[in-house]
Formats: structure tokens, sequence, C-alpha cells
């Protein structure tokens, strides 16, 4: 519901604040007071199209700013939670920024977003009924949805729903694994091939490593020497004048003066240790020079393999020590590619499954589908004729959409057809050429399809465009009937619907001679004779109008107490 419009700097309004709630409210006023401006703004608060000459002259820019109540609204709520967006104490904040260059800003709850998301939102939170852009009554989508609700089809529409999501998930599996198939052959020869190649090499674990260290020591075996024997003759075969035969005299000059000073044993101790670990140290030297004296053959051998590891890593654009890890990778997709086909027949089951649940469920609904559109095309049609349409005729047509993708919605496209004229055939609704006989098409279907409380804000306008009398009348009470399950909002120049409403707003338009400036005003009981007066009887109000307009007021008081 919407709780609270502000208006700030928009055509001719310079500031305007509305607090509105529940039930029918009308707004009136003369001719060309501003009452449609008022749409404009709600159009452009839930993201309609913004231009710069919709800035008030003068000013730097438009605000709108619309709050609504979105308490039990899921719809809502799932949207606001897609968007990572709070509803905080269950209010929704929408506000549209204007520039006088044209620039548009749109903002949620503060966040700013993309005018297109604000639409989104925009058309779960307000049906604006008339010659607008957001008409919803003629979108497939929103009249299969319409539909649905009349008929109280949640329940049907569940297991098509899950059934769809998980034949999606199947599907993009099963044509990716089908993509993959389509060249099963050349990629199965190919494969065989890599893996056999990488087969033939034998790797052990660890081998390339161990490989490219040995052809390392082996390309430096002369640098390796030269460095070896000179660090063995400075450390042990330096014929007396090497770091052993030092380090030992040095422990056996110190030995004898630690017997006069118990001070030198541990220096004694370390310079001992030193001469051991250098003995040793010399012996690891040796052996070292003993293996560095390589068979040539064995030189030739890790040449070659290295080379041959190379070449691999090369073709399969890994480094050598990868090649372990491709040829795993290789293996497996080898083992899923063989076992495609298997795979595959085992997707066309379950898809084949699914398909037949999704038909037997769509099916079902189907049936309850035809059987709500002869319920709601009766129910409109009769509504039609107390709106003034007489003779005119709602089909709601049920039928085959011709798609082999099992959908969340069923396999139905639902129409409205329409005819507002006796023996004119019926026709899509939105070719209605009057936009007053789709206003009333479009009460008519919501008076009929409603159920319980409605889900957002209704705005009508030019809903008595044409009428007048007792027709006007049944539009104010249908009005007046709808608002007593939502929010209901209706422009109108007609006494008749106005006194059915439970609140009326009297738009105005001051003027100095030099600007022009909008007033709206809430109206109390005595005010609402005036105006009603003022639309029945034109500029001089007479007694005998303000007599009628009490009279209406109090006949609507006793249609709504019934």
């Amino acid at each position: 519901m919407l709780l609270h419009l502000q208006i700030r700097d928009f055509a001719i309004i310079d500031s305007v604040e509305l607090e509105l709630a529940g039930g029918l409210t009308a707004l009136t006023g003369e001719t060309g007071a501003g009452k449609s401006i008022l749409v404009d703004a709600v159009m452009l608060a839930i993201g309609g199209r913004g231009a710069a000459d919709m800035v008030r002259h003068g000013a730097a820019r438009a605000e709108i700013t619309a709050t609504f109540d979105v308490r039990g609204n899921k719809p809502v709520a799932a949207w606001l939670e897609s968007q990572s967006l709070d509803a905080g104490d269950e209010e929704v904040v929408l506000r549209r920024v204007i520039g006088s260059d044209g620039r548009s800003r749109a903002y949620v709850n503060g966040q700013t977003l993309p005018v297109q998301l604000l639409r989104e939102l925009g058309e779960q939170l307000i049906e604006i009924h008339g010659q607008q852009e957001f008409l919803a009554l003629t979108r497939r989508d929103a009249q299969r949805g319409l539909l649905d609700e009349f008929g109280g089809h949640e329940a049907l529409l569940a297991p098509l729903r899950e059934v769809a999501a998980e034949w999606r998930r199947l599907d993009a599996e099963h044509r990716t694994l089908a993509a993959a198939a389509a060249e099963r052959g050349s990629r199965l020869e190919l494969l065989r091939y890599q893996v056999n190649e990488l087969d033939a090499l034998a790797l052990g674990d660890g081998e390339v490593e161990a490989l490219l260290e040995e052809q390392s020591r082996l390309a430096n075996r002369g640098r390796l020497a030269e460095s070896a024997r000179l660090a063995l003759a400075l450390a042990y075969e330096g014929e007396g004048a090497d770091a052993h035969a030092l380090a030992s005299r040095a422990a056996a000059q110190l030995r004898q003066m630690a017997a006069l000073d118990p001070g030198l044993a541990p220096a004694v101790q370390l310079l001992a240790d030193a001469a051991i670990g250098l003995q040793e140290a010399g012996r690891e030297l040796a052996d070292y020079l003993e293996r560095l004296e390589v068979d040539p053959e064995r030189q030739d051998w890790v040449e070659r393999r290295v080379a041959a590891l190379e070449d691999l890593g090369r073709k399969h654009r890994v480094p050598p020590a990868g090649l372990p890890a491709e040829l795993e990778r290789l293996r497996a997709e080898l083992a899923a590619l063989e076992n495609s086909e298997i795979m595959l027949a085992g997707l066309e089951r379950r898809l084949a499954e699914l398909r037949a649940r999704h038909e037997a469920a769509a099916a079902r609904l189907s049936a309850a589908r035809r059987r709500a559109a002869a319920k709601l095309s009766r129910a409109v049609s009769d509504l039609m004729a107390l709106l003034g349409m007489p003779g005119g005729q709602l089909e709601v047509t049920v039928d085959p959409a011709g798609s082999d993708t099992p959908g969340p919605e069923g396999s139905d496209a639902i129409d409205f057809l329409v005819t507002a004229n006796p023996g004119q055939p019926v026709r899509p609704i939105a070719r209605v050429a009057s936009g007053g006989e789709l206003s009333r098409i479009s009460l008519a279907v919501q008076v009929a399809a409603a159920q319980g409380a409605a889900r957002s804000c209704m705005i009508f306008d030019e809903v008595d465009a044409g009428v007048g009398g007792a027709v006007a009348e049944m539009v104010g009470r249908q009005l007046g009937e709808l608002g007593r399950r939502g929010q209901v909002l209706c422009v109108t120049h007609l006494a008749q619907v106005a006194s059915q409403a439970r609140h009326q707003l009297r738009v105005s338009k001051l003027t100095d001679g030099r600007s022009s400036r909008m007033t709206v005003t809430e109206l109390g009981a005595d005010e609402r004779v005036e105006e009603l007066a003022r639309m029945l009887g034109g500029i001089e109000i007479s007694r005998k109008a303000r007599e009628h307009a009490r009279e209406m007021l109090q006949a609507a008081s006793a249609v709504k107490a019934g």
C-alpha cells in the first residue's frame, strides 16, 4: 500500500505531500488542475521514463518519493532479498530524482539502483490502469498470473516449477556432454595417442626431478670436479698444510696446556671435533669425485631421456615436471569420454522422466485453467455490462503454447480477448482502442479476479470516460468494492464515482498571472459536499446540488454498510 507521496518541483508542483490510506480514494478537481500530473509523478517514482521538461521551470531538479507498506507482500520481499536490500521496518521507500539536464537517478531504501530495477520493483507495488505503459493487463504473463490467482492454482504450479528447474540443470549437462560427444571419434583417437605416448615413458615417482638434477650435474661435471678437488686439498689432502692437519696440531698444542689450565678444555674439544668433521668432509669429497666419473653411455641416455621429456612438455604446454599430472588429466578425460554414451543415455532417460512428469502436471493445470477461464470470462462479461458496455464480452482462452521445453508456468498460452460492443469479434485486450473502455475492462477484471486483500496499490485513470448516470454510479460501486480489498486511487470527474470513495482529495491549480502551482487538499465531510455539488452543478453551486451531493454520500454510505 502507498503510504506517503512527496513531490517537489515536478511540472507545476512546487511541493506536495500526501498521506494515503487504504480503501478507495478519489482525486477530483477542475479540468486542467493537474490530477493526471499526480499519476505521472507516481509513474516516475516507480521507474517511468524521465525527461528534463518534467522539472518545474526555474528549479534544479524534480524529486518524487513514495513510501510503501510491504508487509505480507512475498514477491516484493523476494525481490528485495535478491538485490540484497533490507525492507527494514517493512516499508520500502522509492525515490526518483530528475535533473534539469535530464539526468535521472533512482533509489530504493536509500541505495542507488538502475532505473530498470526500480521499474521491476515498481510493477510489483502499483498497478496503473488506463492509457499508460504500466498497464499490466496487456501483458501475457500478467494475464496468466491473474488467471492463476483467480483459480487458486499455486499448488498445481509448485511441482511444475520444481520439474522445470531440474530439467534446466540436466538439459545444460546433456548439451555439454552431447557437444563433446559430437567430436567423440577424433577426440578419442587423439586422447588415446597422447595417453599411450606418455605411458610409454613409464615415468616413476620423482623421476623427472631426479633426471633434471642428474643432467645438470653431468653437464657441469668439469667445474664440479675442479671445485671438489680444491676443497678436498684445502680440507684434508693438502700434504700437512690442510685444515685437518692444522686443526689437529692446534688441538695437540692446547691439550698440553689444558693440564695447566682446565679452562682450555672446551677449546681443545672443539678443535678435536673440527678435525673429525674435516676428516669426514674429506672422505665425502673423495666419494663424490668417484661418483662424478660416469659412464659416457649413462650421460648419453640421460640427455636423450631429458630431451624426450622436454619435447613432450612443449607438445602438451606444460613443464617436464608437469607431465605426470597431465597424464592423469588425460586419462580422466579419456575415461569420461569413453563413458559418455552411457552418461548420455542416463541423462536422456532422466530428461524423459521429467518431461513425462511435467506433461502430467501441466495437463492437470491446463484443465484447472480452462475451468477458471470460463468462470472468469462470465464474471467479467457480466461486470462489463454493468459498467456501461452492454453486449461486451471477455473471452479468456487457454491454448497449447507450442513449446517442447518444460516451463515453470506450464504449457499454456493464456490470452484475454475482448470486445466492448455487441456483434464485434473479440480481439487481444491490448488492441482495445478506447482508453476509457480499457480502464473499465481492467476494473471489471480486477474486481472479478481479486481474491482477499489486494497485493498492491491500484490507480485508475479515465475510468469514467464516456459514461454517466447509473453506469457512472456502478463504476463507483465497483471501485469501492475493489477498495474494500486493498488500496485504490481513482482520478475522476464524476460525482457518482467520487461519492463512493472512502477518502477524497481535491486538486487545485493556483495562478497569479505569472506562474502556476498545484495544491492537494484532503476533504472533510462538509467539503466533500461542496466538491460533489461543484461536480454536479458547475460554477454556481445551488442548494439542490448540495442536497443531491448529500444524498449521494448517504446512499454510498448505505451501500458500504450493507
